[in-house]
C-alpha cells in the first residue's frame, strides 16, 4: 500500500521515494497469537499455528524491518513439543534469509538482553542468518516460572529466533532501558515491560518504584515507543495500570493482553501519545470483545511522524455472537411446548449465522470452514432452559464448538423495578456481565471454605494462602507450592502456640484465637507477614544448596501478589502429570524428581505431602498438633530480599554506542562511534540529565503524529 508522511512547514522539499523508504523504519505489531490454544481440540487444534504462520507471511510480504510482539506468543507457560516446535519452525522458514537487515542496533546489548546468556541481537550474530528479526516481552500465559526463572521465549531466544526484551530482573524496582534503533536519519528508542500481576505493578507505579530511562543524544529527535502486557480495562481499584500512570513522553503505546482488536491509534489528550491495541489473534473466549474482526499492525515510522496500517487476518476462524432475550419474543413461557419452542427459536437464529458466516468467508485457504457461534440467552420471565448438549449435537460437523453454543443467563433486576420491563436505554442496568473466566482459583477455594461447614473450615491455615497455593499448582504446575504453604503455616502456629506457652489442654482454643486475630489482620499488615514467610523458604532452599543467583521465587512473587507460595525443591512426585498417559504425557520424574537431602529440616520423608494430595490426608497422616508442636524447632528468619541495583555500577556501564555498519553479519558490538548516554527520566539532577520540556516537546522535537 503506498503512502505518504506529512512534513514540517509548507516549504519542505518533496521526497522521493527511495529517501523514504530509507528513513522509515516499518515495524509489524502483534500481540496475543496464544499458540497452543486448543490443540487438544480434534476441530481447533491448529487454529493459532495457521494465523501466526499468516502474520509472519504478512511480514515477509511487506518487507518490514522487524516484528514486534506484545506478549502471550504461548497460550501456556510450558508449552507442549508440538507449539513449541511448530512455532520454531514457523519463525525458522519466514525470518530467516538472506536480506539486509536495515536497522542499526545503538543501545548497550549487554543491558538490554541482560538476562541471555547471549546477550547480542540475533541479526548480529555471525553464526546465524536473519533476514526479518523478531522483538517480543513475555505476557501473563507464558511469563518465567520455575527453577531458573525462565520461559518458552527463553528458549527461543538462546537458539537465536527470538528477541527477548523486558524481563524484570526485581520485582521491587524496575529499570525500563529502551532498545535504541536507527534507520536512516530515523531513530526509535523501544521500551519493553514483559507482564507482571496487575496489582503488583500497580503498586509500583503508585511508589514510584519504576524509572525510564531515556537517552542523552537529542541532535535527533527519538521516536519512543514502548510494549506492555497489562490490563487496560479496570476490573477493579488495583487491577489495571492506567494510562496516565506512563510517562508524557512517549509517543506510541503497544498494549497488549486485551484481546479485542482497536488497533487504530487513541489519542490521550492528557498524556500526549497514541496508544494501539491490535488484540489476540486467535478467540480464546466466547465474549463480545473476541468476536471483532482480527487484524494486525503494520506501524511506519519517519523521524516523529508514524502511520498504523490494519492488515485483517484472514485465517482466523470465523465467530458470531447475539443476545437474545426470550421476553422480547411473542413465545408464550406458559404455554405447554414454550421449552420446544424455544430450542427451535435458537436453533434458527444458528442457521442463519452459519449461513452469514458462509457468506463472509475470506477465501483464504487455510481458513476453518466450521464457525463459532455463541447465543447468550436470556430466560427471565417464566421461561425454561433446554439440554444444550443435545442442542449442539444438531450442529455436528456443521459448528467448531457444538458443547457450548448457547449460554442461559438471567436479568438482574434492580430492587423496586422487577413490575417494569426495562427498555434499551437502561438495558445495561439489567445484564449480568458475562465474565471472560469462571472465576480465579484463589476465589473459588475462599468461597469454599467460606460456605463450608464449621467442622470443614480450616484451622491452621488461611483461606487467601491456600488459594495462592493451589493456584500456582494448577497455572504453572509448581509441585511443592501447597507442600510449602502447609510447612510454613503450620510452624508459624506452632510458634505462637510455643510463644503462648499453650499447653495440651487449650490448644484447640488457642487455635481458634489466633486464627481470628488473623482474620482481623490488614491487607498490608497480612503481605508483610507472607513477604516473611517467603524469605525463610528462600533461606531454607539456599541451605540446602538448591539456590542459584536470583531464583525463580522472585518471579513467582510475581506472578502471586501476596507471595503466599514457594518455588522449592520438588517432592517425590505424586502429584498431576504424574505419567500413565495423563496430562502432556510427560513423567513426574523428568519434571520434579526428588534429590538427596530435599527434604526440609526438621520433617521426615514420610511426613511430605504430593502436590495433587489432600490437605485432610496430610493432617490426618502427620503427627498431631501437640506433638508436632513439641518437637518444632524455632528457627531466626531473616529478610533475603536487598537492593541489588547499583548506581554507580548501572552508571558505569550506560554507555551505549552506535555501530558502523547498518547491515546485518556485523561482529562489532562495541563500535567506536560518539557514545549515547542513558539518563533516568525521573532524575532530579539538573544539568546531568536530559528531560525534554514540555515546550521544546511541542515545538521542536514536536510529538508524533498519525496521519
Amino acid at each position: 500500500m503506498s503512502y505518504s508522511f506529512s512534513h514540517q512547514g509548507n516549504d519542505s522539499p518533496p521526497r522521493n521515494d527511495d529517501e523514504d523508504k530509507e528513513n522509515t523504519i516499518k515495524i509489524l505489531i502483534a500481540t496475543d497469537c496464544h499458540i497452543g490454544y486448543a490443540e487438544k481440540d480434534g476441530v481447533r487444534h491448529s487454529d493459532s499455528l495457521n494465523t501466526f504462520e499468516e502474520i509472519l507471511q504478512h511480514a515477509q510480504k511487506q518487507k518490514v524491518d522487524m516484528i514486534l510482539l506484545g506478549g502471550d506468543l504461548f497460550h501456556e507457560n510450558k508449552p507442549s513439543r508440538k507449539s513449541l516446535h511448530g512455532c520454531m519452525a514457523l519463525i525458522r522458514k519466514y525470518c530467516m534469509g538472506d536480506r539486509p537487515v536495515g536497522i542499526q542496533f545503538l543501545s548497550d546489548q549487554s543491558l538490554n538482553f541482560a538476562a541471555s546468556p547471549f546477550p547480542v541481537v540475533n541479526y548480529e550474530d555471525p553464526n546465524i542468518n536473519v533476514e526479518t528479526p523478531v522483538f517480543s516481552i513475555h505476557g501473563n500465559h507464558d511469563d518465567p516460572a520455575g527453577l531458573g526463572n525462565l520461559c518458552a521465549l527463553d528458549i527461543l531466544s538462546v537458539s537465536g529466533l527470538v528477541n527477548y526484551f523486558g524481563k524484570c530482573n526485581s520485582l521491587e524496582k524496575i529499570d525500563v532501558i529502551p532498545l535504541l534503533i536507527q534507520k536512516g536519519t530515523t531513530r526509535l528508542a523501544l521500551y519493553g515491560i514483559g507482564s507482571v500481576r496487575d496489582e503488583r505493578m500497580h503498586r509500583i507505579f503508585v511508589n514510584r518504584k519504576i524509572r525510564f530511562f531515556q537517552p542523552k543524544d537529542e541532535s535527533t529527535p527519538w521516536f519512543s515507543l514502548l510494549t506492555l502486557h497489562q490490563n487496560r480495562t479496570k476490573h477493579g481499584e488495583t487491577n489495571y495500570i492506567p494510562e496516565q500512570f506512563l510517562p508524557d513522553f512517549l509517543d506510541l503505546v503497544l498494549w497488549g493482553h486485551e484481546h479485542e482488536c482497536k488497533v487504530e491509534p487513541m489519542w490521550n489528550d492528557r498524556q500526549n501519545f497514541f496508544v494501539t491495541q491490535p488484540g489476540s489473534s486467535i478467540a480464546t473466549s466466547l465474549s463480545q470483545g473476541e468476536a471483532v474482526q482480527k487484524h494486525v499492525c503494520l506501524l511506519q515510522i519517519r523521524a516523529k511522524a508514524m502511520k498504523c496500517t490494519k492488515i485483517r487476518l484472514e485465517t482466523v476462524r470465523p465467530f458470531y455472537m447475539r443476545d437474545i432475550a426470550l421476553m422480547d419474543t411473542d413465545m408464550n413461557p406458559n404455554h405447554a411446548s414454550a421449552t420446544e419452542h424455544v430450542e427451535a427459536f435458537c436453533a434458527e437464529k444458528v442457521e442463519a449465522l452459519i449461513s452469514q458466516a458462509e457468506d463472509e468467508m475470506s477465501g483464504h485457504p487455510k481458513q476453518p470452514k466450521l464457525p463459532l457461534i455463541r447465543l447468550r440467552v436470556d430466560y427471565s420471565g417464566g421461561f425454561e432452559t433446554f439440554n444444550i448438549n443435545r442442542f449442539g449435537q444438531k450442529f455436528v460437523n456443521r459448528l467448531a464448538n457444538t458443547k457450548d453454543i448457547v449460554l442461559f443467563h438471567k436479568r438482574k433486576l434492580q430492587a423496586g423495578k422487577r413490575e417494569r420491563k426495562p427498555n434499551e436505554e437502561d438495558m445495561d442496568n439489567y445484564l449480568r456481565p458475562d465474565a471472560l473466566d469462571a472465576g480465579r482459583v484463589e476465589d473459588l477455594v475462599k468461597q469454599y471454605f467460606t460456605d463450608a461447614d464449621e467442622h470443614k473450615k480450616l484451622s491452621l491455615l488461611s483461606e487467601k494462602g491456600l488459594g495462592q497455593a493451589v493456584q500456582e499448582f494448577v497455572d504453572k504446575e509448581e509441585k511443592d507450592a501447597i507442600l510449602e504453604l502447609v510447612k510454613f503455616q503450620l510452624e508459624r502456629t506452632q510458634g505462637h502456640l510455643k510463644s503462648r506457652k499453650t499447653t495440651d489442654t487449650f490448644i484447640l482454643e488457642e487455635l481458634k484465637h489466633f486464627k481470628d486475630e488473623r482474620k482481623k489482620m490488614s491487607d498490608a499488615d497480612e503481605a508483610k507477614e507472607i513477604q516473611r514467610v517467603m524469605d525463610k523458604a528462600k533461606e531454607k532452599r539456599q541451605q540446602r544448596g538448591d539456590s542459584t543467583g536470583f531464583s525463580d521465587d522472585d518471579q513467582s512473587r510475581a506472578d502471586s501478589d501476596e507471595s503466599e507460595s514457594s518455588n522449592t525443591s520438588t517432592t517425590r512426585g505424586r502429584g498431576r502429570r504424574r505419567g500413565r498417559g495423563r496430562g502432556r504425557g510427560s513423567t513426574t520424574r523428568g519434571l520434579g524428581s526428588t534429590a538427596k537431602g530435599s527434604t526440609a529440616k526438621g520433617s521426615t520423608a514420610k511426613g511430605q505431602v504430593s502436590s495433587g494430595g489432600t490437605l485432610k490426608n496430610f493432617l490426618s497422616k502427620e503427627k498431631s498438633v501437640t506433638n508436632s508442636f513439641a518437637e518444632a524447632k524455632k528457627k531466626k528468619s531473616q529478610s533475603l530480599w536487598s537492593d541489588d541495583s547499583d548506581e554507580e555500577s548501572l552508571s558505569s556501564r550506560s554507555t551505549i554506542t552506535s555501530t558502523n555498519s547498518t547491515w546485518k553479519r556485523t561482529t562489532q558490538r562495541n563500535a567506536k562511534a560518539s557514545a549515547v548516554v542513558y539518563i533516568d527520566s525521573d532524575s532530579d539532577d539538573g544539568e546531568d540529565m536530559f528531560s525534554m520540556p514540555p515546550s521544546i516537546r511541542k515545538t521542536g522535537a514536536k510529538k508524533a503524529r498519525h496521519y
